[in-house]
């Protein structure tokens, strides 16, 4: 099969922010580079700045105040001098790795007084995008004439060469990313400092009050933020970490507002939402609500059931676990919401319906029928073959290698294993070093009672939820003979594995005596077990049959902007820079009932219980607010603390700068009302709303419950 692609084709992808007029301004992230379309409805919707304001490459604008934090979250510049604004959950990992019983940061805190004072963070880094261009053009050429079975193949290969022209030799991090499916390409240029300092952070029962208990919830009374420092070569260049590297020198950062917010006030998020599929079939959305979430769900409940009890009994194991039981509620709780807002919506009849639609549109031409006839049929018939497989791949990506302390080694080892035979001897002593590096980090968090009862109760519910097919023999037969006592003594308790110093030994001596141990290690072969039989029954058709569904839905996608073109139509998000825009506003969850757009002090002392350790509010929080002691922070008496509002965001999002009509930072995003979790899918703009720290009340606690006003001298804070 031949394909052709015509200019006009290809040019009909590169021009699809088009207005139309009914839609939802609250709705969407937009590509900044592209604002240019949207920006007539800012204004309107009160923005007083241009769109060369929020992206430009010949001038400072502000995307070079917004960064990628670390793997998946974004931050703010707020100073001349490299401070950062972001997310607590974003620094959690980082706070946690200076945490210990005599300096419990989660717990209490932590403030440097000084940049000699700011702690480094090995591994984290910020990246700042440079410029965003749009390739189709180059990542399609050569491929109008060529076999279908070629095309990617081609593709893959333009992508690479515009990646390595556009990396400056390595002075870049370039990549190239799909938009709707592969209808069109961007490329992005990112600027990448690996010296990053945690500057401060407030008690997690600031940061994280309320803990999973309020998580995703509105109202919401969270001091969701951290801050960080950029630290750079005294050229101002990226530079690995260094006493005598110095604060980056800002190109641009955010002032900071203490005026507030107002019912109806215009917002701007710029951040980097990770993921949404905004356009699948009704058959995905199905599989989604009815068994991927699900499954999930049962999964991450015994889990976190595990893990809870484990950490109210021990202050050391809370403090091991804490950033692992965050990881794993987030998404748990967001899942729930999920089913429930889709079901709430009708989210299958409603894709039914669109569908409905397509087909009359693809009906009324010979052309379109040829094209299109086919997609919605084909749908049908791969769902259906994918779900066990879908299934199988849940269970084995939450269970094995997610699934407890020892699988995750288990799978750093295998992988290690298979590198170090065939690799020079310079290299093999760099790896073991890394390795040795990583089994230090390990074992500082590691609890082996609590670690090995989440290793039996895993093993157990996948024997028991997953057809035989999908499991190996030799582990149905394990697992029938063997209760969970003996398969802890059996295995779990014969592990190198759960041996710091034994292990180390073996990492010495690695490919030789150690290798060969490794490979006898009962929970190495048991994972490898898994593994391979998953590789062999699952991971190959799986990966198959998701192929042509993302080819079909390509296609699918194709339909849909010709369909609608001569509607605004905006990409998923994919963990690249976007803007999303609506207005400061509460919402109605369900009937009689209706939430305001703020939260205050007040709310947090009403929460107050030194019972729980997610309620427990510092002293001097309670003392400052029983004096009254609010500073300039207070609003009629009260604290403010946090809002809501109409941005359309994801995760990713977590730590994105929240900015007014005047470019102002009014606060920091950090999550999603539990009403508005199918956003991701499904955007209800009745209900979908952005929950952000208002600035005021990070400003409160930097000065007056941390003492570290200093750093509000840094910032430039406007009230007019």
């Amino acid at each position: 099969m031949r394909r052709k692609m015509s200019l006009a084709f290809t040019l009909a992808f590169t021009l699809v922010f088009i207005f139309v007029s009914g839609l939802f301004a609250k709705e969407g992230m937009w590509i900044p580079a592209l604002l240019n379309k949207n920006i007539d409805e800012m204004q309107q919707m009160g923005f007083q700045l241009s769109a060369e304001d929020i992206y430009s490459v010949n001038h400072a604008s502000m995307k070079d105040a917004v960064v990628i934090f670390g793997r998946g979250c974004t931050g703010g510049l707020i100073s001349g001098e490299g401070l950062l604004i972001t997310n607590h959950h974003c620094g959690y990992d980082a706070i946690q790795k200076h945490s210990s019983i005599e300096h419990d940061y989660l717990t209490d805190g932590f403030w440097a007084m000084s940049h000699e004072e700011e702690l480094p963070n090995p591994g984290l880094s910020v990246k700042f995008l440079e410029r965003m261009e749009d390739v189709t053009t180059q990542v399609l050429d050569g491929t109008a004439e060529m076999e279908e079975e070629k095309i990617q193949q081609k593709i893959n290969e333009n992508i690479k060469a515009i990646e390595e022209a556009a990396s400056d030799s390595g002075r870049f991090n370039s990549i190239v990313k799909p938009l709707f499916y592969g209808n069109q390409y961007f490329l992005y240029v990112y600027l990448e400092y690996t010296d990053v300092r945690l500057v401060g952070a407030p008690p997690s029962a600031i940061g994280k009050f309320g803990g999973d208990t309020d998580n995703w919830m509105w109202p919401r009374h969270t001091g969701d933020f951290s801050v960080f420092r950029i630290y750079a070569g005294k050229d101002n260049q990226p530079a690995d970490y260094s006493k005598d590297n110095v604060p980056y020198r800002s190109k641009k950062f955010f002032p900071v507002s203490v005026k507030g917010v107002q019912p109806e006030d215009f917002t701007m998020i710029f951040g980097f939402p990770g993921s949404t599929t905004q356009y699948l079939s009704s058959q995905a959305v199905s599989m989604i609500m009815g068994q991927s979430d699900p499954d999930r769900i049962k999964i991450r409940n015994k889990k976190l059931e595990i893990l809870a009890a484990r950490m109210e009994a021990d202050r050391k194991i809370r403090i091991q676990y804490a950033a692992k039981y965050a990881t794993i509620s987030n998404s748990w709780k967001r899942w729930q919401g999920e089913i429930l807002g889709l079901k709430r919506l009708d989210a299958v009849q409603k894709k039914q319906d669109f569908e409905a639609d397509f087909t009359a549109w693809v009906s009324k031409s010979e052309e379109r029928k040829d094209k299109y006839g086919k997609v919605l049929s084909e749908f049908e018939e791969l769902y259906l073959l994918i779900g066990p497989y879908s299934k199988a791949r849940d269970y084995y990506t939450e269970i094995v290698p997610n699934g407890c302390d020892v699988f995750r080694l288990a799978s750093l080892l295998d992988r290690s294993d298979m590198a170090i035979e065939n690799i020079d001897r310079e290299k093999k002593e760099l790896l073991k070093r890394k390795l040795l590096e990583e089994l230090e980090s390990h074992f500082k968090d590691f609890d082996q009672p609590t670690d090995e009862k989440i290793f039996t109760e895993m093993l157990r519910l996948y024997r028991n939820d997953l057809d035989k097919t999908f499991l190996p023999d030799d582990f149905t037969v394990l697992m029938d003979q063997t209760d969970n006592v003996r398969l802890k003594e059996k295995v779990y308790g014969k592990s190198v594995l759960i041996d710091q110093e034994k292990l180390a030994v073996l990492v010495g001596d690695m490919p030789d005596k150690g290798l060969k141990a490794l490979k006898n290690d009962p929970v190495m072969k048991l994972y490898r077990l898994l593994k391979e039989h998953y590789d062999s029954t699952v991971s190959n058709v799986y990966t198959d049959l998701d192929g042509r569904i993302l080819k079909n839905q390509k296609l699918y996608m194709e339909g849909i902007l010709a369909m609608k073109e001569n509607e605004r139509v905006y990409p998923d998000a994919n963990f690249t820079l976007r803007v999303g825009y609506g207005k400061v506003e509460g919402y109605e969850p369900r009937d009689g009932v209706h939430y305001d757009y703020y939260t205050t002090l007040d709310g947090i002392v009403e929460k107050d219980n030194p019972e729980i350790y997610d309620y427990n509010v510092p002293q001097k929080l309670r003392e400052l607010y029983e004096q009254k002691d609010f500073g300039s922070y207070s609003v009629n008496g009260q604290v403010p603390v946090c809002f809501s509002a109409s941005n359309h965001t994801t995760g990713g999002n977590s730590g994105s700068p929240v900015i007014n009509a005047r470019g102002e930072l009014i606060g920091v995003n950090f999550d999603r009302c539990w009403e508005g979790t199918m956003s991701d899918i499904m955007f209800d703009p009745d209900r979908c709303r952005n929950i952000v720290l208002d600035i005021r009340y990070a400003l409160f606690i930097i000065d007056k419950l941390a003492g570290a006003g200093y750093l509000l001298e840094e910032m430039k804070k406007n009230d007019e």
